[in-house]
């Protein structure tokens, strides 16, 4: 319905503006399910203008297809106000560094991105560019995925009487140092993008201005030479792009490696005696510092971490190990990855004690509110803040030992009782029943089921596909 606009990389087509019944309904369809958020660039409020949508998507249907076709984003569309937000509640807030600066845009101009990003994201997913092992952003794949391949890695290499080593790398204001000149190169050399398309990528890159509003008050604008704005739709795409050759370099070493977005975990196995693997590892991070400097990339080594993995009397060997490359790593028997806590032994007990207990404290508050809400609200808060965090990643503690997985049914049983008001003494299986609630053993299962199910049929990461061997019988 829209212009095809990446079909231009590889071929010289042309497509006709088209206001037809095809095109309308997919672009309702985007606004519809786009939040109902406001920025202080928009003319009306964004819900107003949804009500309005049957009235005015022929003309901005035309818009969007004009700006495709003749390969630029007004000018009005790259304003940004920028909202710092706190990383944590429990930072500092007179610390500027503790604030992630979200950016707002006008409605209008999300829509346009979307619908870029949709056929930019279907013209790297048929060509075949995407990074194998980048779950940034994409669609089928996820922080859960990332984390099933690696761990699922990592629990092999222990089975077989082999040491890992674990090392997560961290870079400083990753989305803000990206150099426009180096992606607009990605773009057409790396990826093929010419023509209109890529003068559509230059104009929305081009004179880019952003503001600061805080407390009502507005600060001067400020243009845009570098980066990708955190809070755009294009943004992430864009930046996973820009890391693509950053695969290569880790190939080169047959290191072991995974990507989320900026988030990029390092590993090599090994068994005794096999110290070349580390050097190996060690060169990597030499070659890995050395692209990001030319890509204008900063490693922030104090918030690197390794951890060392597998057989405990293994692990005593290398219990120093705290640098490599001179990079400075903070080692611990911890580590937090992608949102789950690994531990050395692989256990997840610290990630178990650590959902528990956040998962308590909201419990504890839903419960004090509990007799002024409704059976919906009560239900929608139960999910957001306990049910979520018991299923984020559950399938990695499969193999976890039963009492380990009572904490979690502890918390659970308790969410069901604070939202039907059952008393203690009452017994739980019929209350989890009721609810449809399936106890946190089957929860487990249930997931591997669904995931094995989607590698099988094609609605899953490659990489998952190929850990999966249906069974043929002789």
């Amino acid at each position: 319905p829209f212009l095809a606009l990446f079909q231009w990389c590889h071929s010289k087509t042309t497509n006709k503006i088209t206001k037809n019944n095809s095109g309308l309904q997919e672009l309702n369809s985007i606004i519809s399910s786009s939040k109902p958020s406001t920025c202080l660039s928009d003319p009306i409020p964004t819900k107003l203008f949804k009500e309005v949508v049957p009235l005015v998507c022929p003309s901005l249907l035309e818009t969007i297809n004009i700006s495709l076709s003749i390969g630029y984003v007004p000018q009005s569309f790259k304003v940004a106000v920028i909202k710092p937000l706190l990383k944590k509640p429990t930072l500092d807030s007179s610390t500027l560094a503790n604030y992630r600066p979200i950016s707002n845009l006008p409605f209008i101009s999300k829509i346009l991105e979307k619908v870029v990003a949709a056929q930019l994201c279907d013209f790297l997913q048929n060509n075949s560019l995407f990074e194998d092992f980048q779950s940034g952003f994409r669609a089928q794949h996820s922080t859960e995925t990332a984390l099933v391949k690696v761990t699922n890695d990592l629990l092999w290499a222990s089975d077989e009487g082999r040491l890992s080593v674990l090392v997560l790398l961290d870079l400083s204001a990753a989305f803000d140092t990206i150099d426009h000149y180096i992606l607009l190169e990605r773009l057409e050399e790396l990826l093929g993008i010419t023509g209109t398309a890529l003068k559509w990528f230059k104009s929305d890159l081009s004179d880019r201005y952003q503001f600061v509003h805080v407390n009502n008050k507005s600060s001067v604008y400020t243009k845009v030479s570098y980066g990708v704005l955190q809070g755009s739709v294009l943004g992430p795409i864009i930046f996973c792009i820009y890391m693509i050759p950053l695969g290569n370099v880790m190939r080169k070493y047959s290191v072991n490696f995974h990507c989320y977005a900026d988030d990029t975990q390092l590993y090599v196995s090994m068994k005794s005696g096999e110290k070349n693997q580390l050097s190996k590892l060690e060169a990597c991070l030499k070659d890995i510092r050395a692209w990001m400097d030319q890509n204008f990339l900063l490693l922030n080594s104090d918030k690197t971490e390794v951890i060392v993995l597998g057989p405990r009397h293994f692990r005593e060997t290398y219990a120093s190990l705290t640098a490599l490359d001179a990079i400075t790593l903070a080692r611990s028997t911890t580590v937090r990855n992608l949102g789950v806590l690994f531990d050395q032994d692989l256990s997840f007990n610290s990630h178990i004690k650590q959902t528990s207990r956040t998962a308590f404290f909201h419990l504890r508050n839903i419960a004090k509110i509990r007799s002024i809400l409704s059976q919906n609200d009560a239900e929608k808060l139960v999910h957001a803040f306990v049910t979520s965090r018991l299923d984020y990643c559950n399938f990695l503690l499969a193999g976890c030992a039963s009492k380990s997985l009572k904490t979690l049914q502890l918390v659970q049983n308790a969410a069901a009782r604070v939202l039907t008001k059952t008393r203690r003494r009452d017994h739980i299986t019929p209350v989890l029943a009721s609810l449809h609630w399936l106890p946190i053993k089957y929860r487990i299962e249930f997931k591997i089921i669904l995931l094995t199910y989607k590698a099988l049929n094609g609605q899953a990461p490659v990489y998952l596909k190929e850990l999966v061997v249906p069974y043929n019988p002789p």
